[in-house]
């Protein structure tokens, strides 16, 4: 399927690993220029280098904090001198570990930093570029975690459905503006995330993280399994395209049957 998404450019947040490399992967394969973002500098540069070389696209890795003022600026800017973002695809964050009890204030704010104020800052600076190209596609990916929280990761839960509800919100705000907003929801993907995280948690009894993740795929996902990022980015890149131009301001699950509601 032809989802007419050559010669776009998208900027995407946490683009050298996980889900969001692998959207980057999958838009640079429907001829998307792909805008890579992330703190490490060798790989981010390595991974938009390889994509440019697999897929014949722009790429370029831009090294910055995006949990940062200073760094979601310099993304807008990079993007800018690029010509503009057509699609833009907040993915930057990472799982916790703490009880509500014991995190101190510094780590709430940290995650608030990177999971809401980037997605914040980043619309302030992107947003214009997507209104004098004509519209674009804004993607927040949240985690199911936003609705149905893990008991171990508090701060991670609520972060998460703000970020969900302020997809929502801007959604509204901009869509006179022809930009779509969506929030995408993943439950179980195997990222280098889920593999730290239970690294964490099994640290003290045995070490057997393989072992847990395959229990947690089958106590919570009824389809037995996690998900490749590859099958989550599908999604990802389905919403940016005009295939899903009725799409706005909604929260999809990319779950397995995670979800327990309705």
């Amino acid at each position: 399927m032809d989802l007419g998404l050559k010669g776009k450019t998208a900027v995407v947040t946490g683009g050298s690993v996980g889900i969001g490399l692998a959207v980057a992967e999958g838009l640079a394969a429907e001829g998307v220029d792909v805008i890579l973002a992330a703190r490490g500098r060798e790989r981010v540069e390595a991974e938009a280098e390889r994509i440019a070389r697999t897929h014949g696209v722009r790429a370029e890795g831009v090294a910055c904090d995006v949990a940062t003022l200073a760094g979601t600026t310099e993304l807008a800017a990079r993007a800018e001198a690029f010509g503009g973002a057509d699609i833009l695809v907040n993915n930057a964050g990472t799982g916790s570990n703490e009880t509500v009890m014991e995190a101190p204030d510094e780590k709430w704010q940290a995650y608030w930093d990177l999971h809401v104020m980037a997605a914040v800052r980043l619309a302030r600076g992107i947003v214009p570029q997507m209104r004098r190209r004509g519209g674009g596609v804004i993607l927040h990916n949240a985690s199911i975690c936003a609705v149905q929280p893990l008991w171990y990761e508090p701060i991670y839960n609520v972060t998460k459905s703000a970020l969900m509800s302020f997809s929502k919100s801007l959604s509204t705000e901009v869509v006179k503006d022809n930009i779509r907003v969506n929030c995408v929801n993943p439950g179980l993907v195997l990222t280098p995330d889920w593999i730290k995280t239970a690294r964490q948690l099994t640290a003290e009894t045995g070490g057997d993280w393989q072992g847990y993740l395959d229990e947690v795929a089958r106590e919570h996902a009824p389809i037995g399994r996690f998900a490749s990022p590859e099958e989550a980015a599908s999604f990802f890149v389905f919403l940016c395209s005009d295939r899903a131009s009725y799409s706005v301001g909604s929260t999809y699950f990319v779950d397995g049957g995670m979800l327990k509601t309705l």
